[in-house]
């Protein structure tokens, strides 16, 4: 899924979509500009970028230097600062630093493969916040599938990217087994075999009091309109968690 996420943010909506995503980041944040933020598999740097140029200070990393390059360069073009970093989001190696971290988007979670994997990146963004720091991010909703058929939905949620799908989706283990073949922006057809982890409210809160967050609020997440009036329902296929680091 992250890659045809990616993909997609070549078009004007996605980045119209970054916009509206970075207003509630920016309600969230009370618009201190002091606040150092770290982006979490950034990608080509919607996000990052989109904050820089309101006057953000940000680290971007992801472990994709291909994205990382674009990223540079749309930041060249825009004339903002990024300190974007190739490195692995199981592996974050920041203790404080940051009043804000964001992962959107399903850039690093929930991607691994396993969920000891996916744990690991939870706890580096924790650990990367300081006392009384955000933690803001998207996931793949765990209610979905529960009411839906996932394959279904990337066939019709794809926006005409993905030319053919194919999906397997275990409820012992909540993660969905599939390959997608798509055209990426320099034209060519690649197939992406993806194993994604859905997750439920309950466990998303519980992983995250585990690490030292007090609150964990979920909501559903709108596509460029990010909001905290949104409750989350089956019929959402991702979830927003705002959390609030402990003092």
């Amino acid at each position: 899924m992250t890659g045809l996420r990616r993909w997609g943010d070549r078009s004007s909506s996605s980045l119209r979509g970054a916009s509206g995503e970075c207003d509630f980041i920016e309600c969230e944040t009370g618009r201190d500009r002091s606040v150092r933020i770290l982006d979490i598999g950034c990608g080509t740097g919607r996000h990052s970028i989109e904050l820089a140029s309101r006057g953000y200070n940000l680290v971007g990393i992801d472990l994709s230097e291909s994205q990382l390059d674009r990223a540079r360069s749309k930041a060249s073009s825009r004339g903002v600062q990024v300190d974007f970093r190739k490195m692995d989001a199981r592996e974050l190696p920041f203790e404080g630093g940051f009043g804000l971290a964001i992962m959107l988007c399903e850039g690093a979670f929930p991607l691994m493969e396993t969920d000891e994997m996916n744990y690991r990146i939870l706890q580096g963004a924790a650990r990367a916040l300081e006392p009384g720091g955000k933690f803001i991010f998207t996931t793949l909703n765990g209610l979905y599938p529960l009411f839906h058929s996932v394959k279904d939905m990337v066939d019709s949620g794809a926006g005409g990217i993905v030319s053919e799908s194919s999906n397997k989706f275990d409820l012992m283990t909540f993660r969905d087994h599939s390959t997608l073949v798509a055209t990426d922006d320099s034209g060519v057809r690649r197939e992406l075999v993806c194993d994604e982890r859905y997750y439920v409210p309950c466990e998303i809160t519980w992983l995250l009091k585990s690490l030292g967050f007090e609150t964990v609020d979920i909501f559903g997440a709108r596509l460029g309109a990010y909001s905290r009036g949104d409750r989350l329902t089956a019929e959402d296929f991702e979830m927003l968690v705002v959390a609030e680091k402990g003092e």
